[in-house]
């Protein structure tokens, strides 16, 4: 008991230090940096031990005084990894515009991919949210246009100029067409990913953006956010997740009122039984 007494505060920084590591070992062990902050560890393990165990004065003076040089490169080494981190921490707000024209733009949103699918033509739609976009949008065409399932077809319509690049949606409007978006480098466990899909999943791992990608192969519609990817949507699942990320609230009511009329069908049904027994 007077060990724990007087060792307790080594135990909560050691518990503070186990999860600040494994917290950091989530966040970069499927990005780029990774295998090289693997590397950058293993050659100091190794030269550390080297140094101490043959009493190599010199070399263990240096890698003492090359500490502080060390974090500063780490900082470059994971430059893209802690500005995604940063952004998504500072983010906190969904579109600004009231849940009517959210529930509008989400429904026309739809109803541009689920179109675009049946026809096997290909698209990538980045939807702004908290994060500017206005690096990436510089690299296409500004528009400034309203949005419209015919609007879209046509930009990504194969023989179109800017068909090949993504679509910047902001504030209910198309902003720009043809932009260019960060690939991600993340090793892929799906090889078949095309451009148009890690496009996708670079872009909302630096950014709170969302994602809407219409496969031209397959005609498949996915959803990145958050540097996640979900495949192979149905219509009306592509439907439901859209409301649950821009609509939340909307998409609860709803579900609550189906559990309702669940419930309420349920009790029809038992009296109908009684009755039929009776």
């Amino acid at each position: 008991m007077q060990f724990l007494l007087e060792h307790w505060r080594d135990g909560v920084e050691i518990l503070i230090l186990w999860i600040g590591i494994y917290q950091l070992y989530r966040t970069f062990r499927a990005t780029r940096g990774a295998s090289i902050l693997v590397g950058i560890v293993m050659i100091l393990a190794i030269v550390t031990s080297l140094a101490f165990l043959f009493q190599l004065k010199v070399i263990a003076w240096i890698l003492t005084r090359a500490g502080l040089f060390g974090v500063f490169a780490l900082v470059i080494i994971f430059q893209p990894e802690l500005r995604s981190a940063l952004a998504k921490l500072g983010s906190s707000k969904f579109f600004t515009f009231t849940k009517n024209q959210q529930l509008e733009f989400t429904g026309m949103l739809a109803d541009s991919a689920i179109q675009l699918s049946k026809h096997r033509i290909g698209a990538l739609f980045a939807l702004e949210r908290d994060i500017s976009l206005q690096d990436h949008l510089e690299t296409g065409v500004p528009l400034d246009a309203e949005f419209s399932p015919e609007l879209a077809q046509s930009i990504f319509y194969p023989k179109a100029a800017l068909h090949d690049g993504g679509m910047i949606l902001a504030q209910n409007r198309v902003a720009a067409a043809g932009c260019v978006f960060p690939v991600s480098q993340r090793e892929m466990s799906d090889r078949t990913l095309g451009l148009r899909h890690r496009a996708a999943i670079g872009l909302t791992e630096e950014t709170d953006a969302v994602c809407v990608v219409v496969s031209e192969e397959t005609g498949s519609i996915s959803i990145a956010e958050n540097g996640k990817l979900t495949r192979n949507l149905t219509d009306t699942e592509f439907r439901e997740m859209l409301e649950g990320i821009f609509l939340p609230e909307q998409k609860q009511n709803d579900d609550d009122a189906e559990e309702t009329l669940d419930s309420k069908d349920n009790r029809i049904d038992s009296s109908d039984r009684d009755l039929v027994s009776d």
